[in-house]
């Protein structure tokens, strides 16, 4: 089902994406798919030796699940923009839940477009990644 300008309006709401507790396994897999092997993220003693109690998810994996929150809601070629800023640390055994509102409506290049403001936060509600996209819509 395409999404219609017509029928968004500020304040509403995308489907939610919630997903598993984040594990060893997580991390691993996401270092060997991203290329980024900080030992933060997958080694408990350079973990503790950081002052760390134990490894935590790379920023950027969170990020790709605002990524893929949006390319469930439209197809990834209507995503004009999307920019993160950081504000906290996922810990293992968190579950990440992801979700976008739309705080405005406007046209530009001849184009109907939606701005949604974005939020990656955990089972507890504390926030882990907030954001912000433009999506194009017919």
């Amino acid at each position: 089902m395409t999404v219609q300008y017509s029928d968004m309006q500020i304040g509403d709401e995308i489907a939610l994406l919630k997903l598993q507790p984040v594990n060893r396994t997580t991390l691993a897999l996401y270092c060997g798919a991203s290329g980024d092997h900080n030992p933060i993220h997958v080694d408990l003693d350079f973990a503790r030796k950081s002052r760390m109690p134990d490894v935590f998810a790379h920023g950027m994996l969170s990020a790709a699940y605002l990524g893929r929150l949006l390319t469930a809601w439209v197809p990834q070629s209507q995503v004009r923009s999307l920019s993160v800023r950081f504000t906290g640390i996922t810990q293992l055994g968190h579950i990440p839940t992801c979700t976008g509102k739309v705080i405005e409506k406007f046209e530009e290049a001849g184009e109907q477009r939606v701005r949604l403001a974005l939020r990656c936060a955990n089972q507890y509600g504390e926030e882990k990644l907030a954001g912000e996209a433009v999506v194009a819509l017919a």
